[in-house]
């Protein structure tokens, strides 16, 4: 899944204006403009089509715990500048303040099945020795199950 890809789903899933997506940068300090994100959400093979940088995702969903559990005190945590399917599933995660049984939930509402362990080794540091990485399936999935439960509308 390119980062395009969720920020589209996630853009949906709850809804978001444009106005509300700058917002949303706009808690993780960051500046961005109306065309910037309607480029970042137009489809690959549109002309206009620019690709979200993995420091711009990181920020969106920065902005989008600020916005979702509030901010932090004192400084604000930098957006990484390499980023992959476990650490979006985790600022996910936290944003919407989801537990492990919460998460193996909306991927259940996704007809998705996956183990306490499984969903744990993706939560772990990449050296641990349990470490799993998140496959695209399984980001799929977990972003399907969170529109079935947070646009329930489109049942």
């Amino acid at each position: 899944m390119t980062n395009n890809d969720i920020l589209r789903r996630i853009r949906y899933t709850f809804n978001f204006s444009d106005d509300k997506m700058i917002a949303l940068f706009k808690q993780a300090e960051a500046d961005v403009t109306r065309g910037e994100i309607s480029n970042w959400l137009k489809k690959d093979d549109d002309p206009a089509y620019v690709s979200c940088s993995d420091t711009q995702m990181a920020t969106f969903l920065n902005g989008l715990i600020n916005a979702k559990r509030g901010k932090k005190d004192g400084p604000q945590p930098e957006p990484e500048h390499s980023i992959n399917n476990n650490i979006i599933l985790r600022k996910l995660k936290i944003a919407l303040d989801l537990k492990n049984e919460d998460v193996l939930e909306l991927l259940e509402l996704a007809e998705f099945r996956l183990g306490k362990h499984e969903l744990s080794a993706f939560f772990r540091k990449p050296d641990h020795k349990h470490y799993r990485e998140c496959k695209d399936q399984i980001l799929r999935n977990f972003l399907a199950g969170m529109q079935v439960k947070y646009r329930p509308e489109d049942k």
